[in-house]
């Protein structure tokens, strides 16, 4: 079964309310989406959102690495010669790490539907069921507030609480929330790079000494200051998360040797996809770490695809997704179940997703 050729189209779905974190605001996400059609006319699905802050990549971008390095370089290819594939993949461009991601995902969703088995038990079928917390924007107190509680009544026993454009506001917020919902409810910190080292250690600390509780703490300080990184971690004894520190394999070699943060956060729009982030998943096992999975803002293309890495894995113990509830309109047909808390995986082969979305999607090209 050969790689025939490579659709690609824009998404535009928007959000019940605008997403908010400390680098941005968004209402809709408008994404990459790329279909990659065998001889046999069996479609893999893939997707790439456009973050730039974070990966450099913008649509146009996106589009123009798939269409004129990444798909050239794959196009004709056996869907078993799985390791050529992405060896060509990632070496036909530098960096572009979100094109490479959405092409990546469409085909080991290829080739999990060649052996006829959903994708998390192609890569190790670890487990059926996984627990996502529910994302918390930085907005004003009293929303963040009524955010959380609206979260616990829908099902969720973990929120992932957005901060790091308030100083000591941030602080104030998090104890509002941890008073909301009570002692029995998880909440991880999403700093957002938001703080400089100094300032984390003293909001972290104030958060313990008045008994915060906070699970862990994500990306407290700037994805290039490891020294900064280092410095929160030895400082407090809340969990430090790298997340945009860590894009490769290197990178979390690195923070884990130098113990410069506890936890890897991967997300496969900063590894290129699945067959790099599974080189963490080694490395973080190898020396006894775990690692948490997340998203940027991602439709269920892409969530789908990491949902059933997350599945696979005994060392991908925290999950984050983005959740279906933040958009107006369900768009896509299959996928993995979302049930409060709880996304359960399938029976369907690949990553489940069957079809594109029939509204809100503008097709862009084919590579043949």
């Amino acid at each position: 079964m050969k790689i025939d050729r490579i659709e690609i189209g824009e998404v535009a779905i928007p959000l019940r309310t605008p997403f908010k974190t400390a680098s941005r605001t968004v209402d809709a996400v408008n994404n990459i989406l790329i279909r990659i059609v065998t001889d046999s006319g069996t479609a893999g699905y893939g997707e790439a959102p456009s973050t730039a802050l974070i990966t450099g990549e913008t649509k146009a971008s996106i589009r123009e690495a798939i269409m004129q390095y990444i798909a050239p370089s794959i196009i004709g290819m056996e869907i078993f010669d799985l390791d050529t594939i992405m060896e060509r993949l990632h070496a036909s461009i530098v960096n572009n790490t979100s094109a490479k991601a959405a092409v990546d995902m469409a085909v080991y969703d290829l080739y999990a539907k060649t052996l006829g088995q959903p994708l998390y038990k192609v890569l190790g079928g670890a487990k059926r069921k996984i627990e996502t917390a529910h994302t918390i924007s930085d907005n004003p107190i009293d929303e963040m507030v009524r955010g959380s509680l609206q979260a616990v009544q829908d099902g969720f026993s973990i929120l992932n609480v957005n901060v790091g454009k308030r100083g000591l506001k941030d602080v104030e917020s998090l104890l509002d929330i941890r008073k909301a919902v009570g002692p029995g409810i998880r909440i991880r910190i999403e700093a957002n790079q938001g703080w400089s080292p100094q300032d984390a250690v003293r909001s972290i600390s104030m958060l313990e000494d008045k008994g915060m509780l906070a699970e862990l703490v994500e990306q407290p300080v700037k994805a290039n200051d490891l020294a900064g990184l280092k410095f929160v971690t030895q400082h407090v004894q809340t969990p430090i998360v790298a997340d945009e520190s860590v894009f490769s394999v290197k990178d979390a070699l690195h923070i884990i040797q130098t113990q410069s943060a506890d936890l890897i956060n991967i997300k496969l729009m900063k590894t290129g996809g699945i067959y790099e982030a599974l080189k963490i998943c080694a490395v973080a096992e190898t020396y006894g770490v775990d690692c948490m999975i997340g998203c940027m803002l991602e439709s269920k293309v892409s969530i789908s695809a990491a949902a059933h890495l997350a599945a696979a894995k005994n060392s991908i113990t925290m999950v984050d997704f983005v959740w279906p509830s933040l958009f107006k309109m369900e768009a896509y047909e299959g996928g993995p179940l979302f049930n409060g808390g709880m996304i359960k995986l399938g029976d369907a082969n690949g990553i489940g997703i069957t079809a594109f979305p029939k509204a809100h999607f503008k097709k862009l090209g084919v590579v043949k």
